[in-house]
């Protein structure tokens, strides 16, 4: 995805965003970009493809949004994931930001962290 969209990705994360009632669920991401994607449409859905390709079960649950839908992306502000590590007293040796949680705390976390941006359609 990275290489077809010219881009350079500094750091991620991704969480459920779970069913609620008829509401369905998907997967919610926050990048940080160094290179940001010209078209931020064209990036989203050869990521969500590229997911499909990789993994049957994701593919399975994306089919005509059959349980989930395409996935929700945030774009990070510069530093967010270093200052989540910072904040959480895990800079430096083998702390790590989770590329993938069941749950939705170090979602929320970085969201709150993130609140100077948001949403990538202005990149």
């Amino acid at each position: 995805t990275t290489l077809l969209t010219n881009t350079e990705i500094v750091d991620y994360t991704a969480a459920p965003i779970f069913m609620n009632g008829k509401e369905k669920g998907a997967h919610e991401w926050i990048i940080e970009f160094k290179t940001p994607p010209s078209n931020f449409t064209d990036f989203s859905k050869l990521l969500d493809k590229s997911l499909q390709e990789v993994n049957s079960d994701y593919e399975a649950k994306r089919f005509n949004n059959t349980t989930l839908k395409a996935p929700t992306i945030h774009c990070a502000r510069e530093r967010l994931f270093y200052d989540w590590l910072k904040q959480k007293n895990k800079l430096g040796g083998q702390h790590k930001v989770p590329r993938l949680s069941n749950s939705r705390v170090y979602v929320e976390e970085l969201l709150s962290l993130n609140q100077l941006r948001g949403d990538c359609s202005a990149v």
